[in-house]
């Protein structure tokens, strides 16, 4: 098992330097740079070019690349052109937001999901069924920026419920931190919870056809142990893959509503930089997001032999 974790951040490397590379040429042929909001309004070309200059902007592209995966080789993503800050002290002061956000909307997203789904395999071709599917389908087709749109306006603008946005930290005020990040979380998770659903209840339905939830009805065993210790126990070995896809939607959708909500997490932090064209902040920032999702990954397959002991990795 350490040779495969091993062969999978091997492979993730190439991965990641493309992302940056990509990162890179996109956030170049936008026009526009940071000079024109660092020296605002008013500053001349003259100004401006000197600010370039001062930044190292006025060197070629290909010399701006080599620099900065030079800094990366040492453990130096370079300081926000914006903030004036070292990138990953910035980016390590919103992670935690991030974090916080994408775990609770993961645990409405599990809770909601893997519930909808078991329960519609188990009532197939109800009203309960219909009902579950309906609800995933409204999830998986309602953008998570509108529906954060309707729910400030319905719960705290006419019912003066939740907050219209930012956000409390949990160790300083766990109810603030659930009044803040209730409606952020939901609007993130709906979209996982339909997807969840669906699939759960397919893969539900596959595995209560098998010969051996048969046979243990058969014996007379409780429902509740055929379908949680044969049934779902086995539909859980595709489960835990789409749950790996789940985070990783969890997280990029992040940068949506943190802005929506005004939640100083990453995803505002980039939304902000990419507005400002801060390039180091913009190539860090993704750099931690691409790290954290190659870490979610790993975990996905080490998940995966953990549930199926057949798995067998042949260390590619």
């Amino acid at each position: 098992m350490g040779r495969v974790i091993f062969n999978r951040i091997a492979g993730a490397v190439p991965v990641i330097l493309l992302v940056t590379l990509i990162t890179f040429g996109l956030m170049r042929l936008i026009p526009g740079d940071v000079s024109a909001a660092l020296g605002g309004i008013s500053s001349t070309p003259a100004e401006r070019e000197a600010i370039r200059k001062n930044l190292g902007l006025d060197e070629p592209a290909h010399v701006q690349l080599f620099k900065w995966y030079g800094g990366l080789v040492r453990g130096d993503l370079g300081r926000s052109h914006f903030l004036g800050k070292d990138v990953t002290q910035a980016t390590f002061e919103r992670l935690p937001v991030t974090v916080s956000l994408s775990a609770y909307s993961l645990v409405l997203t599990l809770l909601f999901g893997l519930l909808s789904g078991i329960v519609a395999a188990l009532r197939q071709n109800t009203w309960v069924d219909q009902a579950a599917m309906m609800f995933a389908m409204i999830g998986v087709s309602m953008p998570n920026f509108w529906l954060g749109l309707m729910m400030i306006v319905l719960f705290s603008v006419h019912l003066g419920w939740l907050p219209t946005g930012g956000y409390v930290p949990f160790t300083q005020d766990p109810v603030g931190w659930l009044r803040s990040c209730t409606m952020p979380a939901i609007s993130l998770a709906m979209l996982q919870i339909g997807l969840l659903a669906r699939i759960t209840r397919s893969t539900m339905l596959e595995v209560l056809r098998q010969d051996y939830v048969r046979t243990a009805r058969a014996k007379g065993l409780p429902n509740y142990l055929v379908v949680g210790k044969h049934a779902l126990a086995n539909a859980l070995i595709p489960i835990v893959t789409v749950i790996g896809i789940v985070v990783s939607l969890l997280i990029s959708g992040a940068v949506v509503t943190e802005t929506v909500f005004s939640i100083p997490g990453v995803g505002q932090l980039l939304t902000s930089a990419i507005l400002n064209r801060d390039y180091p902040m913009i190539q860090g920032g993704l750099l931690y997001i691409t790290l954290l999702l190659v870490g979610i990954n790993i975990l996905v397959d080490v998940a995966y032999a953990w549930l199926d002991p057949r798995v067998r990795y042949d260390g590619g």
